[in-house]
C-alpha cells in the first residue's frame, strides 16, 4: 500500500515520489507544446509541432488511478516551411480534409525508473488506433499571480508513423529513404486545476 504526505499545497508525496494533488485539469494550449521529431535524408531531423489542441488529466488519489485524454487538429501542424506543412496536410500524409483529429486517451498508469510515469494509452490517427506509452516526468506545480493553480509534464514517446497509414516516401540515390519512419513525440504540458 502506498503512503502519501502532503508537501506544500499543491503536491504531495507518494512512495517517495513527487506528484500533484488529485482533481481535474485542463490543458494549457497557449503554455503547452505538442511537437515531434523525425530523421530526414538519414542525416538529421525535421521537427515541428501542432498549434492547436485540448485536451484534460485527471489525477488519481492514487496515480495508477489517473488519466489524460488529448485532441489535436492535424490541420494545425507547423514545421516553419509552409510548402513542407500543405504537403503534410495532403493525402500523402494525414489528408486533413478527411481527418480532422488525432486523439491519445489513456489505458493505464504505473511508475516508471527515476521518478519518471508510464502513461500507456491508445493513439487514434486515420482511423487506426495503436498502443502508445508516454514516459512522464511531473514537472511541479505553481499558483498563478490569478489564484489558478497549474501543474507540469513533460513526455516523450515514439511511434512508427506506417503503422497509422502515413506511408509516403521516396528512395535516395545513395540508398535509404527521405524520411524515417519513426517519429519521436516531444511534449510540455501545463494543466489549470478545473
Amino acid at each position: 500500500m502506498s503512503q502519501t504526505t502532503a508537501n506544500q499545497s499543491t503536491n504531495r508525496i507518494v512512495d517517495g515520489v513527487e506528484v500533484p494533488l488529485p482533481g481535474a485539469y485542463t490543458l494549457d494550449a497557449s503554455h503547452s507544446h505538442v511537437g515531434f521529431a523525425v530523421r530526414h535524408l538519414m542525416v538529421s531531423k525535421v521537427r515541428g509541432q501542432f498549434t492547436k489542441f485540448s485536451g484534460t488529466v485527471v489525477i488519481g488519489e492514487d496515480p495508477a488511478d489517473s488519466s489524460v485524454e488529448v485532441e489535436v487538429e492535424l490541420d494545425s501542424i507547423e514545421t516553419n516551411d509552409e510548402k513542407r506543412n500543405l504537403h503534410l496536410r495532403s493525402a500523402d500524409f494525414f489528408n486533413t480534409d478527411v481527418h480532422r483529429t488525432m486523439t491519445f486517451k489513456s489505458t493505464g498508469v504505473r511508475s516508471g525508473k527515476g521518478g519518471t510515469w508510464i502513461v500507456a494509452g491508445e493513439l487514434t490517427l486515420k482511423d487506426v488506433t495503436r498502443p502508445l506509452e508516454l514516459e512522464v516526468t511531473y514537472e511541479g506545480s505553481a499558483t498563478s499571480p490569478w489564484g489558478t493553480k497549474s501543474i507540469g509534464f513533460s513526455a516523450t514517446g515514439k511511434l512508427d508513423r506506417e503503422e497509422f497509414g502515413v506511408n509516403w516516401n521516396q528512395a535516395l540515390e545513395t540508398g535509404g529513404f527521405l524520411l524515417g519512419k519513426d517519429v519521436t513525440l516531444e511534449i510540455e504540458a501545463e494543466a489549470i486545476a478545473l
